[in-house]
C-alpha cells in the first residue's frame, strides 16, 4: 500500500514539475502553480490517474509561501494599509451587492434552473470550502455551489494574471524580491525560527478562512519586524512550494465536476468574467482615490483567493504585504459578514411574502 502510494506522489510530482517547467521556459504567469495545476487537472481527466499528494506535504507548501511572503511585512506596511482601509472596504461592499445582484439575474434567465441561494454562493468570491459549508445551512444546492465555484476559481487563476501580466508586462520573481530588499540566504540555523510560524499556520488551520496561510504570514512578519532579521527562502524551495500547492488545486478540479454542470457551467463562467472584469474596474477606482499602483491595489481586490493575488503581486513587482493584507479583509467580511446579509435578506423577503 506505502509503495503504491508513493509510487503515485512521484508520478503526481513529476507530472506537476514538467508542467510548470514547460510554463515556465513559455514565460506563462505564475508558471509553477499554474503548469503544475494545469498537468495535474489533465493527467487526471485524460489517464484517469489519480493525483495523490498527502496532506503534510500541502500545508508545508502553503507555509512555506506564507513564510516567504510574511518576509515582504516591514512596520511601515501596517502604516501605510490604513488610510486604504475604508475606501477599500466601501468597494469590497460595492463588489460584494454585485456579486448578489448578477447571481440573481442570471436565476433569471429561462434557461438557468438555479434557486437564487445556490447561484449567490456559486457566484460570491469567497473560498471554495467556506461558501459550500455556508451554503448548507442555507440549503442551496451544494453540489451545485461546489461546481460554480470551481469554475469561478480556474477563470480567476488562469485569467487574473494573464490581464495582469498583458496590461502590465512580467517582473521576474527574483526582481520583485531585489527591489524589495529581501535578504540573503542565512545559516542553517538561522531556519529554525521558521518553526514558529510554521506552527501558527497549521494552529489556524481550518480555524479561520486561509488559516494556514495567514499564521504563517502572520508570525513571520512579527518576528521579522520585532526580534530578528529572518534568512530568504531559496528560490528552488519556493519553487517546490508552488508545484505542491498547484497539485493540490489541480486534483480538486474533475472533468466530471464540470461536466455535471452542464450548460450551466458555460453560463457561470460567463458570470465569472463578468465579476473579474468589474473588480479590475473597481481596483482602478481605488488607485485614483488612493496612492496605490494599479498592479497593487487591482490584485487587492480580485476575486482570487489570498495566496494567488499575493503570489501575482510577486511576479509583477506589486506590493505582496498590502495586496495580502487587504484580502485578508475581504475574505473575512466574505465569510463574516455576507452569511448573516443573505439571512436577513431573504427572511425580510419571505416575511413580506406572507404578508402579502
Amino acid at each position: 500500500m506505502h509503495e503504491k502510494k508513493l509510487q503515485r506522489l512521484l508520478i503526481t510530482f513529476v507530472t506537476a514539475a514538467i508542467g510548470g517547467y514547460i510554463f515556465y521556459v513559455l514565460h506563462m504567469p505564475l508558471p509553477w502553480v499554474l503548469g503544475a495545476l494545469t498537468f495535474t487537472f489533465l493527467v487526471q481527466g485524460f489517464f484517469k490517474q489519480e493525483a495523490y499528494i498527502p496532506i503534510p506535504l500541502k500545508n508545508t507548501g502553503f507555509i512555506i509561501l506564507g513564510i516567504y511572503f510574511g518576509l515582504y511585512f516591514t512596520m511601515e506596511t501596517f502604516q501605510t494599509v490604513l488610510p486604504y482601509f475604508i475606501p477599500y472596504l466601501l468597494l469590497t461592499f460595492i463588489l460584494i451587492f454585485a456579486c448578489i445582484f448578477l447571481s440573481i439575474g442570471v436565476t433569471k434567465l429561462p434557461w438557468v434552473k438555479v434557486d437564487k441561494m445556490t447561484s449567490i454562493f456559486g457566484c460570491i468570491p469567497g473560498g471554495l470550502s467556506e461558501m459550500t459549508i455556508a451554503s448548507e445551512a442555507f440549503q442551496a444546492r451544494t453540489p451545485l455551489v461546489v461546481i460554480f465555484q470551481t469554475i469561478r476559481l480556474v477563470t480567476v487563476l488562469f485569467m487574473v494574471p494573464s490581464v495582469m501580466a498583458l496590461l502590465f508586462g512580467k517582473v521576474s520573481g527574483d526582481a520583485s524580491a531585489q527591489s524589495t530588499g529581501e535578504v540573503i540566504l542565512g545559516a542553517p540555523v538561522s531556519y529554525l525560527w521558521f518553526v514558529l510560524p510554521a506552527i501558527a499556520g497549521l494552529y489556524l488551520n481550518k480555524k479561520i478562512p486561509a488559516g494556514i496561510i495567514i499564521g504563517a504570514i502572520g508570525v513571520t512578519a512579527l518576528i521579522n519586524i520585532m526580534f530578528v532579521e529572518l534568512p530568504a527562502i531559496p528560490p528552488v524551495v519556493m519553487n517546490a512550494a508552488q508545484v505542491a500547492v498547484g497539485v493540490s488545486l489541480g486534483k480538486n478540479i474533475l472533468f466530471r465536476d464540470l461536466k455535471a454542470g452542464g450548460k450551466l457551467s458555460f453560463v457561470y463562467f460567463g458570470t465569472s468574467i463578468i465579476i473579474i472584469a468589474f473588480s479590475l474596474l473597481l481596483g482602478v477606482i481605488l488607485t485614483n482615490f488612493t496612492s496605490l499602483d494599479y498592479i497593487t491595489a487591482i490584485l487587492s481586490i480580485a476575486p482570487g483567493g489570498l495566496f494567488e493575488m499575493v503570489l501575482t503581486a510577486y511576479s509583477l513587482g506589486g506590493d505582496p504585504a498590502l495586496v495580502s493584507s487587504l484580502q485578508l479583509v475581504r475574505i473575512l467580511v466574505i465569510v463574516i459578514g455576507v452569511p448573516p446579509l443573505l439571512g436577513f435578506i431573504f427572511r425580510k423577503r419571505q416575511t413580506q411574502a406572507r404578508e402579502s
